[in-house]
């Protein structure tokens, strides 16, 4: 019998922090205290969220189509929603709220009223 492996954001989130320490160069004083600015991830995939934010950075990532999806592989769905706002310095006790849909689907409309 086979049995179907099914990578979790954990693994996910592992994996791109080591992608994104061996691509980054030095950290500014800034980053090596935690400070960072949110980026705008709207429109863009979800893995780009774990590859761009620190990974000591809490995230909480929820399905924002009505149907109540568990998010298991970041590289099927896409950003609607970001909270904070991009600009706003996040520090180790921020926590980033990313809603999503699977890509090939449209933000909700209510979401898309919210983005503007």
């Amino acid at each position: 019998m086979r049995r179907a492996t099914v990578v979790g954001v954990g693994a996910a989130l592992a994996l791109a922090a080591v992608a994104a320490s061996s691509a980054e160069g030095a950290a500014t004083p800034d980053e090596e205290a935690g400070a960072r600015p949110m980026p705008d991830f709207l429109g863009r995939g979800l893995w780009q969220v774990f590859t761009r934010l620190d990974r000591r950075t809490r995230l909480d990532v929820h399905d924002v189509s009505g149907r109540d999806r568990r998010v298991l592989w970041p590289p099927r769905w896409e950003v609607c929603t970001q909270h904070p706002a991009v600009g706003t310095v996040l520090d180790r006790r921020t926590t980033v709220m990313i809603g999503v849909v699977r890509k090939g689907e449209t933000c909700p409309p209510r979401v898309r009223e919210a983005r503007r």
